[in-house]
């Protein structure tokens, strides 16, 4: 979620309330620069951004469209806002509970759940998905990123924290040729951002609710979605066993045996793309 400050809230609250009646209440959580409200109902929520970043709020919109219409649980579009160059896009909210707010032992409950949800996810066919998040792209953001030294350390593997964000990248830079070639022959259709906060569960059964946050879902390596998962959901295991057998867990059920080295690659370049 979004966190949100100063006078523009109140001016995205007002035009909400013309569009949308019912009251609308700020989301004070997050890292992105967009301005997101949820409904007083809980049941929509609405992300607004300033003239400029419309068309990355676009990009979102029609990937939830996408999403939704191929049986993929997640929000909806409800409707989309233009004024003056500003935009907002308004989606039913997936209710439910976060994955990344759950105790171990209730994430080790649903973890089947979220296995699956990601499998079916990933078996979607990826030809027919029009958007991609592909390495060729995932290395040029990181390029700019980097050029710009606009790397937040804190989302770096604490061993990687203090080396300078360039020599992260040309480490990364001498494999893009072997990982390309991976790709190619192992496309699926990626949520993009696969970590627990994305993931909602019911929280009375625990099953998988469906995804959110979708902006950067699309054609990609397999690999990018469940390097991040699997290593945001070491934060919730208890110890390093209850990690490793959840890993194993999840590569069972899946249908795989996980590549460690190509987890790493896409777990190393991910922190790089975000600036």
């Amino acid at each position: 979620m979004i966190f949100v400050s100063g006078s523009p809230v109140h001016e995205w609250e007002f035009l909400l309330a013309q569009h949308h009646p019912g009251g609308w209440e700020p989301v004070t959580s997050g890292e992105s620069g967009a301005y997101v409200f949820r409904s007083a109902d809980g049941s929509r929520f609405a992300k607004c951004v300033p003239a400029g970043q419309q068309d990355l709020l676009v990009q979102e919109r029609d990937r939830i469209d996408w999403l939704s219409a191929s049986g993929i649980s997640g929000p909806r579009v409800l409707d989309w806002i233009a004024d003056a160059g500003d935009g907002c896009l308004v989606t039913s909210a997936v209710r439910g509970t976060s994955a990344d707010s759950v105790s171990a032992e209730a994430l080790r409950q649903a973890w089947p759940s979220i296995t699956e949800a990601v499998r079916g996810l990933h078996a979607l066919p990826a030809k027919e998905c029009p958007f991609t998040r592909d390495l060729e792209e995932m290395f040029a953001t990181a390029q700019d990123v980097v050029a710009r030294r606009a790397v937040n350390p804190d989302f770096l593997p604490v061993e990687q924290q203090q080396t300078p964000s360039a020599e992260l990248l040309d480490r990364l830079a001498e494999q893009i040729g072997r990982r390309l070639r991976q790709e190619a022959a192992d496309t699926v259709v990626c949520h993009g951002d696969l970590c627990l906060p994305n993931i909602i569960l019911d929280p009375g059964t625990l099953n998988f609710a469906g995804f959110i946050d979708l902006g950067r879902l699309g054609r990609a390596d397999r690999y990018a979605d469940i390097a991040l998962l699997l290593a945001n959901a070491r934060e919730t295991w208890d110890d390093e066993n209850q990690a490793i057998a959840a890993d194993e867990a999840f590569a069972r059920s899946y249908g795989i045996t996980l590549d460690t080295d190509r987890q790493q690659f896409y777990l190393h370049l991910d922190p790089l793309t975000w600036g």
